[in-house]
């Protein structure tokens, strides 16, 4: 579904990628912990084919995204990948509905299938009495289960979400991820998810594999990929230890060159 093959990125000669390999397969729940300045959202960005990388290749449903054009990469975004971010960047005059249902107008699909899709959306998230509501009258939590809808509009295959709940108290933060989950078992939608809230970051990544959370929880440290074990699981794999404080909690990290 997803493959960075080698992914470089500088800016102003400032490394921010260092030549990242990552697969992720169809259906599978991916999430990049990492402090501000790793290099998650530039990744996120590449993936999401709204930058691209200096050096390397990004393959798409097996396809290699390194010729296609501004449009192709458009059209192809915009039908297969939903986005999600810190702030909801929703239009303050829009009701949440018409927000919601943007995504299909651009698309230029049938007004009437796109409202009823869009209120079927909402309802689905809990806000079928919010509908006509603009975003100043939404609580922070309701505005980012709107921006989920507007997301999921177009059926995307890949969701790609930037840290989904950095602007949320806890409660809507566990809420928004609940639902992350809950679109992952009954969609089979690939996601990936970057943050670096420290209730995920501080959870034991056994616990968040095993307990059905992710299938696969990576670190980025400075434009490096390292994958979080605890060591008893780490089997055969060849790793080098480092010793990372973050959020208060000792992180113990394996490196590997491909996850």
């Amino acid at each position: 579904m997803i493959c960075c093959e080698g992914i470089e990125k500088s800016y102003q000669k400032l490394p921010v990628l260092k030549g990242v390999n990552l697969n992720i397969k169809e259906g599978e729940l991916t999430s990049i912990v990492g402090s501000s300045g790793a290099g998650k959202s530039t990744l996120l960005h590449i993936i999401g084919t709204l930058d691209r990388a200096d050096r390397g290749n990004l393959l798409l449903n097996g396809e290699s995204t390194s010729k296609w054009s501004e449009k192709d990469l458009s059209n192809f975004r915009n039908r297969n990948i939903g986005f999600i971010f810190q702030f909801h960047h929703l239009l303050a005059e829009l009701t949440a509905l018409e927000n919601v249902c943007l995504p299909g107008f651009i698309a230029g699909d049938p007004e009437q299938s796109i409202l009823n899709y869009g209120k079927e959306l909402l309802d689905y998230l809990g806000l079928n009495e919010r509908m006509s509501h603009k975003p100043g009258q939404l609580s922070g939590g309701e505005q980012q289960r709107v921006a989920l809808a507007r997301a999921l509009l177009n059926h995307p295959k890949i969701l790609l979400a930037d840290e989904p709940t950095g602007n949320l108290d806890q409660e809507n933060s566990s809420e928004v991820l609940k639902l992350l989950f809950k679109l992952r078992d009954e969609l089979n939608m690939t996601m990936l998810i970057v943050t670096h809230d420290p209730s995920i970051a501080s959870k034991n990544a056994k616990d968040l594999c095993y307990e059905g959370w992710f299938d696969r929880f990576l670190v980025i440290l400075m434009g490096a990929f390292y994958l979080l074990l605890n060591p008893f699981i780490v089997g055969g794999v060849t790793a080098s230890f480092n010793l990372e404080y973050t959020w208060d909690v000792v992180m113990v990290f394996f490196r590997n060159k491909r996850f």
